[in-house]
């Protein structure tokens, strides 16, 4: 390829949208990272799962055969920054035929919990890798040699495709000692000595409990999770109220609705022990809870004092973000195709970025048209979430136009979209003349949050950058490339893969 070809080739659009509109390809890199954060595979707007399982398989597979090293880092990043995971186990799965050795040094990194190692054993299974060889079976030896009674009872079958029994039988581990022989044999389905499995032992005495009295008793002995505990018992308010004590913070925030109906949260201390957990800074870091899962709980949950704690949640994930500069232009798409939860998390991350701006920023939705968010900094970021609504067609030129009219110079535009537009000026169009009229260093943020793989802007553009995903992390990359830093792309390739 030509020096003129590679720099000026694909300044102007070479492909269409979902919605066949003129749009951008992206390098593979840059669509494989999109796909990795934004593609759990469910039905969007424009494509359903099947279409969505294909386009992954082959951007995997051409992943794998043109830059396995970004692979392997992009499937780290993905799972353990985004927070994805089926996306970066199928990945790990078409990366152990191409790279065993890449796929080793990071099998521990993506296959975290024994549910990760179920669901890869059946995309292995599914692509018509059995159980996968030597090497595959060498690394699910290493992980299975961490298993812990708590992951025992916690995560042993519940209709997955593989239990850790099924694990256990296919990959042969050998036990280290007598307490390890006994859990594999448990999970085995085969007589083991309970004697050495205090928590094990508590689970299958819960089973045969008669009283409440005994439940309780066998539940706090053996600090039983939840998920084991519903699945052996019909919990009762009692049941319920042993179990919300040592329910992790993720499956509290899932589990509000249960324990009000159970009548635990008619009880004071019990109402206390939810808000002070809810809005406890280090208890959410620690759970690593996706922003838009406050937002769905607080769309679900009536009761005044949780919703009053959900907001305040969703306002302390987003306290340690660095402060963006004022001169900040903010442009969320409320165009139809965003409806449901892309909308819901685009809502959210767009006031979050507004009050990190102090306020003092540009706040616009736009469709075909433009309106003016009127943000509050006072207002909670879930209650101003839930007045956003989608509605009409894509024109994500219009905003910018809007910027010039007004002539607003502002040092950075973050749009939030899924980047199908379908009507007016393209978004690139408007933002290069912006650039000559307004203010030409103005930077670029296109936070997309849907899995299609066109771009509105053309890779070369050195002041536009990209970004993809649903969690807090999407957010503080705004804010340090703002101050200087990298290109998502260019922070993945420097990853350390060190084992």
């Amino acid at each position: 390829m030509s020096i003129a070809k590679k720099l000026f080739g694909s300044l102007r659009p070479n492909i269409f949208n979902k919605d066949n509109y003129p749009a951008f390809t992206r390098s593979v890199e840059e669509q494989y990272l999109q796909t990795l954060l934004t593609n759990t595979m469910s039905n969007t707007f424009y494509a359903d799962q099947n279409v969505l399982l294909t386009e992954a398989a082959q951007l995997h597979h051409e992943m794998a055969e043109t830059n396995p090293t970004f692979m392997a880092k992009a499937i780290v990043f993905a799972r353990n920054e985004g927070f994805m995971r089926l996306q970066p186990l199928f990945g790990l799965a078409i990366l152990s035929v191409y790279r065993p050795d890449l796929f080793a040094k990071i099998f521990l990194q993506v296959v975290r919990f024994p549910s990760d190692l179920s669901d890869f054993l059946t995309i292995l299974k599914g692509l018509g890798r059995g159980e996968g060889g030597r090497a595959v079976k060498r690394q699910v030896n290493r992980f299975l040699s961490g298993i812990s009674e708590y992951w025992a009872i916690k995560y042993n079958g519940r209709g997955r495709g593989y239990s850790l029994g099924d694990a256990i039988a296919t990959a042969h581990p050998k036990p280290d000692d007598l307490k390890q022989q006994a859990l594999f044999r448990y999970l085995r389905g085969q007589e083991a000595n309970l004697d050495l499995l205090p928590q094990v032992k508590a689970l299958e005495s819960l089973k045969l409990a008669s009283t409440e009295h005994e439940q309780i008793t066998w539940i706090e002995r053996g600090k039983l999770p939840y998920e084991t505990v519903t699945g052996a018992i019909k919990p009762t308010k009692a049941v319920w109220e042993a179990l919300l004590y040592q329910m992790p913070t993720f499956a509290m925030l899932r589990h509000m609705n249960a324990l009000q109906r159970a009548g635990v949260l008619e009880e004071k201390q019990n109402l206390d022990y939810v808000v002070n957990r809810l809005t406890n800074k280090q208890a959410l870091r620690k759970a690593k809870i996706l922003p838009f899962r406050l937002a769905t709980a607080f769309r679900q949950v009536e009761h005044p004092e949780l919703r009053d704690a959900l907001r305040e949640a969703a306002e302390l994930t987003f306290d340690n973000l660095p402060e963006l500069g004022e001169r900040t232009a903010i442009f969320l798409d409320i165009s139809g195709s965003m409806d449901g939860d892309y909308l819901e998390i685009g809502s959210v991350f767009a006031l979050a970025l507004y009050k990190k701006t102090q306020g003092n920023s540009l706040f616009w939705l736009f469709d075909t048209d433009v309106y003016d968010a009127n943000p509050s900094r006072k207002d909670s970021i879930l209650t101003q979430a839930a007045q956003i609504h989608a509605r009409g067609g894509t024109d994500t030129g219009a905003p910018i136009q809007k910027l010039i009219q007004e002539r607003k110079k502002v040092d950075q535009i973050i749009i939030i979209t899924d980047e199908q537009q379908n009507s007016g000026s393209p978004f690139y169009s408007q933002l290069k003349l912006y650039r000559s009229k307004i203010n030409r260093d103005v930077k670029a943020f296109i936070v997309d949050i849907a899995p299609y793989r066109t771009a509105m802007v053309p890779d070369q553009d050195p002041q536009t950058f990209y970004i993809y995903g649903w969690s807090e992390t999407v957010l503080s990359y705004i804010a340090q490339s703002v101050q200087g830093y990298s290109t998502l792309k260019e922070r993945v390739a420097a990853l350390d893969l060190t084992d």
